[in-house]
């Protein structure tokens, strides 16, 4: 009886074991362990939907997804909020690492965003060359733009922030390169996970690519497929 009983209690420990071995498993990392920067992301932390663009600011591309949701900037925020999303830029100088010409102005325009991001101005930075870049370039000249950028220096990102209110600081760490391994860690890890620039990584739904005269409503039409995927 004794020796049954025995057996019975290693039995039942096992099967703890077991189920809470399965249950860890089964439990999704959170969204605070999956994002790269939280100074990147807009919205709750603890949303249940997760929203990632994988970008690069000379991109056309991606730039004329990302203006789109700077235009409707108040409009976005509150869709944000009422369909519990939280949203992440991954931003890098993925064309500059990876690209086939490696354009040294996406370099530039990482260093810019970065530096911003170090005295906690990401997003009034990435707005403004968002809207900065499109505006002066993409939205008359189309993609073919692309090339004129050759002939931005690193003064251009500099301008920008100087008119969001950073100042040496922000200077000296744009012309010193000081962010620099942070953004090809994170264009390294970039080319592991998007495929095409700029790639989407909704819930479950993913996909890349965005066209120059599509507007905010194809914007939308991207997030709700990420919405229903989850469904």
């Amino acid at each position: 009886m004794k020796k049954a009983f025995r057996i019975f209690g290693i039995l039942a420990i096992i099967v703890v074991i077991i189920a809470a071995i399965a249950a860890s498993m089964n439990t999704a990392p959170s969204n605070a362990d999956r994002v790269w920067d939280e100074q990147m992301t807009i919205g709750n932390m603890d949303a249940k939907n997760y929203f990632i663009v994988y970008s690069d600011l000379v991109c056309p591309y991606c730039i004329a997804f990302e203006n789109a949701i700077v235009e409707h900037e108040e409009e976005f925020q509150k869709y944000l909020a009422e369909n519990d999303i939280l949203f992440e830029v991954r931003l890098s100088d993925f064309l500059y690492e990876y690209g086939e010409s490696n354009p040294i102005h996406s370099r530039y325009s990482a260093l810019g965003a970065y530096c911003a991001k170090k005295e906690n101005k990401f997003w009034d930075y990435y707005n403004l060359a968002v809207s900065s870049i499109w505006n002066d370039y993409f939205k008359v000249s189309g993609k073919s733009a692309f090339s004129k950028l050759s002939g931005i220096g690193k003064e251009y990102w500099i301008d920008i922030g100087k008119q969001v209110g950073l100042g040496e600081d922000f200077e000296n760490c744009v012309k010193n390169e000081d962010t620099l391994d942070e953004i090809k860690t994170n264009a390294a890890k970039t080319s592991k996970l998007a495929r095409g620039m700029p790639y989407f990584k909704f819930n479950d739904y993913t996909s890349s690519g965005f066209d120059l005269s599509w507007d905010y409503q194809y914007v939308l039409m991207y997030f709700q497929a990420g919405l229903e995927s989850k469904k």
